[in-house]
């Protein structure tokens, strides 16, 4: 395996590495068998989560995805003079896919973003993942590539979607560095809203509230008045 395919894949052992070799190779030589090759991932190579205190593969990508991510690697490698053909194939392998390989595609964006064309499906696939209520797809549609490709309103919005609906904010990148006193005013308001309903403001949510202090005063209430305890998703 090159080397950005050993770095795509550091949790899998060598049985799972011997495993997805071969698919490698099989892409390699025919790209277009990625379109079955790619749902047999956790079957046929690895299932489970990377790190055990992330079971739903949250913050970290599970092994399942890690080596789809080789797949997709090794597809726009064999496919570096038709890159179409790689857009192409992103696009409906996150169309047709399941959740778990829907995630996998989302986590896969960042290693395929020298691949001409590729952005618009990619930030096409994260907008249909911030429109569920599914925490593992829009985790993953929170991860590197937003950061990078979001722009500041839709990036905004997607920070509060995870507020919304649960997924903790170690799953954001570059969550600090993208924060600004705009997405502060919009959490304040968010947990006002919540403060009003009788509900608790969620921990997270003063990550971002303690970012911009000067943003907020005066529009929510201390930590010490609105419970800072783990809020449900607002499903509960």
């Amino acid at each position: 395996m090159s080397a950005t395919l050993e770095r795509v894949t550091p949790h899998l052992d060598g049985q799972a590495r011997a495993a997805l070799s071969t698919l490698v190779d099989e892409v390699t030589a025919n790209p277009g068998a990625i379109s079955t090759l790619f749902p047999a991932v956790g079957r046929r190579v690895a299932r489970g989560p990377s790190d055990a205190d992330d079971p739903d593969g949250l913050r970290t990508p599970r092994l399942e995805d890690e080596a789809r991510t080789a797949l997709l690697v090794a597809a726009a490698e064999a496919w570096h003079t038709e890159p179409h053909r790689l857009v192409d194939e992103v696009s409906q392998l996150y169309r047709y896919g399941d959740t778990d390989e829907k995630r996998a595609v989302l986590r896969a964006l960042p290693e395929l973003e020298a691949v001409p064309g590729i952005t618009d499906a990619g930030l096409s696939a994260v907008a249909d993942a911030l429109r569920t209520n599914d925490l593992r797809l829009i985790a993953a549609a929170m991860g590197r590539y937003a950061a990078a490709h979001l722009d500041d309103p839709s990036w905004r919005q997607g920070v509060l979607k995870c507020l919304f609906v649960g997924v903790p904010l170690d799953a954001v990148a570059d969550l600090d560095r993208r924060s600004d006193a705009e997405l502060a005013r919009m959490v304040a308001d968010y947990g006002n809203e919540r403060v009003a309903a009788g509900r608790s403001v969620p921990s997270d949510a003063w990550r971002i509230l303690n970012h911009d202090p000067d943003a907020v005063a005066g529009r929510l209430p201390a930590p010490a008045a609105a419970s800072t305890a783990p809020a449900q998703s607002e499903e509960d």
